[in-house]
């Protein structure tokens, strides 16, 4: 076991955890730590706890100490001279016609380093802009180039559903999603369907995912043939919120639509959700 505080800083979604180095901590604290960047000013958002070693990934760096009158101060000039720093990147890349878009900048706590990130298609030879930036901020660039899960995730946008998307809400890290998810969801495959501002396929397929794929396992397959209390049938439709399945049951002049419990039926072949089909996030008409 190993003791932690969760900290995070002021333009990131994710919780990084740190030593406290002996010091307790209260959700709320700000702090400044040491980073492979140098130092940086975050607030503690989770107080010192124990967690397994496998939950800790790589050694952890120290808390130094709680933010002071002084490092506050510097917290708010780092805030201010971020909007004038991305204007001034904008003018820069326009003189060197550059086609890309800053989407965010970020200085180390010192204000030694400037780091902005943008997005451009396909990859832009920015050595000449970098120096010029160096000059117009007096301090060292490192630009970094975002895909597009990444920019949404950094500038947030409204998704289908009408909230703000989930990556740049609450989700700290980007899980696999897969076309296969949708199938078993019975979701239409339609891009303009399942697909997030940023292009790729919707996060929150993977919400309920793990239910749906146990649940397809005790499933007819659609269009097989099952044995109902009301005789055979043909499966028409499945609904794996309520376990029940739509069955075509037919007559001699007639063809009825019922629905019946999972439970009730038989003599069927489940459906198959482990053939490793579709195990990608590429969508229908990218393929």
């Amino acid at each position: 076991m190993q003791t932690i505080v969760g900290v995070k800083y002021p333009t990131a979604k994710k919780v990084y955890y740190f030593d406290p180095n002996g010091i307790q901590f209260r959700v709320g604290d700000n702090v400044i730590v040491e980073t492979a960047r140098g130092l940086e000013y975050g607030q503690i958002v989770i107080a010192n706890r124990e967690v397994a070693d496998n939950e800790v990934k790589h050694e952890l760096k120290p808390v130094l100490r709680l933010a002071n009158a002084k490092d506050e101060a510097q917290a708010v000039r780092l805030a201010g001279m971020r909007e004038d720093a991305l204007k001034i990147a904008a003018q820069k890349a326009e003189k060197h016609k550059l086609k890309l878009k800053f989407v965010d900048c970020v200085y180390t706590f010192d204000g030694k380093k400037v780091l902005l990130y943008f997005t451009a298609e396909g990859r832009v030879d920015f050595r000449e802009l970098v120096k010029d930036l160096a000059s117009s901020l007096h301090a060292r660039i490192e630009l970094c180039q975002l895909h597009e899960r990444d920019d949404i995730k950094m500038r947030g946008a409204l998704a289908p559903c009408g909230r703000p998307c989930c990556c740049h809400q609450f989700l700290s890290d980007f899980e696999k999603v897969t076309i296969k998810m949708a199938k078993v969801q019975g979701l239409s495959l339609s891009p303009t369907k399942i697909s997030g501002m940023c292009g790729k396929l919707m996060c929150c397929l993977k919400y309920e995912s793990d239910y749906y794929m146990e649940v397809a396992k005790q499933m007819p397959k659609v269009k097989s043939h099952v044995v109902t209390p009301d005789g055979e049938g043909v499966v028409d439709s499945l609904d794996m919120l309520r376990k029940e399945v739509l069955v075509r049951i037919a007559h001699d002049d007639s063809v009825e639509y019922k629905r019946f419990p999972l439970n009730e039926l038989k003599g069927y072949e489940s459906v198959d959700v482990d053939d490793g089909e579709d195990d990608t996030d590429v969508l229908p008409d990218e393929e």
